[in-house]
């Protein structure tokens, strides 16, 4: 028996949306995928008329949707928004060399300029290198610290007022599970917003919050979207998976556990009494921070003195002040780096 669309009641129903179960046809489903990320945009006021927006950019399935997605909404519903890419190179040998030729080719084939900002410039160090020194375990630590703040400087350097990422709802999800996991409440506010970094210079939004993954995989299968598919090589050992696929069994079981996971983060409250780190500015670099010195250049410090390990141990409120004292008591604020060939550089210099 021929299934017709349940949107439309008149082609064949040509795939099962994750969301809701629906059975629609290809068109019904391109429709309704865009219309919900603009609804998203527009019920939560992501942009405004001349804004300037980066959008991160991977090569990856998210973000070469999100960039298909927000071209072709800024033209149907004139937001009138100033669109670039923005992709960081880690230095990943094999993985990240060739996922910019991806994001290469998109920049042609949408029609907006691209911005490419590396580690090695910016650090002086890949992630090929850091791995060497560190090993597999805590490597997503220092990616994670170094690609944040060199997604904020490189769309400060283009002039950018906002930054698009292809956060989607599996990535809440999985986020909000691992801050209960690891007794992060406090985070939670932060991870389910789906605008943050207000309180600073370039606030982030995820016109992506609400929609699957599995969703986003269609929508670039179908549209036949020019992606990179290729894990990180240093992913698979990221705690992270392991949220990933207890959240997979769920949505097995339950299709809405991704939507109801993220409305339980989003009602958690911290008491407003209790006292949150106040945000200031990294005495070594400017960079937005709670210590005195932001977590990259803890990190970077250690890895130049030869003590790569020295910048790894959870901070936090008081705690975090001494390891930053104890990193800062040098003879030299920047650390003497641990031979002649690699010179100190701070995360500002680029």
């Amino acid at each position: 028996m021929v299934r017709h669309c349940e949107l439309c009641n008149g082609k064949r129903a040509a795939l099962v949306r994750p969301k809701n179960q629906q059975q629609i046809c290809k068109d019904c489903f391109y429709t309704a995928f865009e219309e919900e990320i603009h609804q998203t945009i527009v019920d939560n006021k992501l942009f405004k008329r001349g804004d300037r927006v980066a959008v991160a950019a991977s090569g990856g399935k998210d973000s070469t949707v999100l960039a298909h997605v927000l071209t072709l909404l800024n033209k149907r519903h004139d937001y009138g928004l100033d669109l670039f890419l923005l992709s960081i190179d880690e230095g990943i040998a094999g993985y990240r060399d060739d996922s910019l030729e991806t994001v290469k080719r998109n920049e042609t084939q949408y029609g907006i300029p691209l911005e490419v900002v590396s580690y090695k410039t910016l650090y002086n160090w890949t992630m090929d290198e850091i791995v060497k020194e560190i090993g597999l375990k805590n490597n997503c630590t220092f990616c994670g610290v170094f690609r944040r703040q060199a997604l904020d400087r490189g769309a400060h350097k283009m002039k950018a007022v906002k930054m698009a990422t292809g956060h989607n709802a599996d990535d809440v999800a999985e986020t909000v599970l691992l801050n209960i996991l690891r007794g992060d409440i406090a985070r939670l506010a932060r991870c389910t917003s789906i605008i943050t970094g207000e309180e600073g210079a370039l606030p982030r939004c995820k016109p992506f919050k609400y929609t699957y993954e599995k969703e986003i995989v269609m929508y670039a299968y179908f549209k036949k979207l020019d992606y990179f598919s290729t894990e990180c090589t240093y992913s698979p050992n990221a705690y992270r998976g392991f949220a990933r696929e207890f959240i997979k069994d769920l949505e097995a079981i339950r299709p809405q556990a991704i939507l109801d996971i993220i409305r339980s983060g989003e009602r958690f409250r911290i008491d407003s009494t209790a006292k949150m780190p106040e945000q200031g500015l990294c005495e070594k670099c400017g960079y937005i921070s709670s210590q005195k010195w932001c977590k990259a250049c803890v990190l970077l410090d250690g890895l130049n003195r030869g003590l790569p390990r020295l910048g790894i141990t959870r901070t936090r409120g008081k705690g975090s002040a001494n390891v930053v004292e104890t990193v800062s008591n040098g003879v030299e604020k920047l650390a003497v780096s641990r031979d002649d060939r690699r010179p100190s550089v701070s995360a500002i210099d680029f």
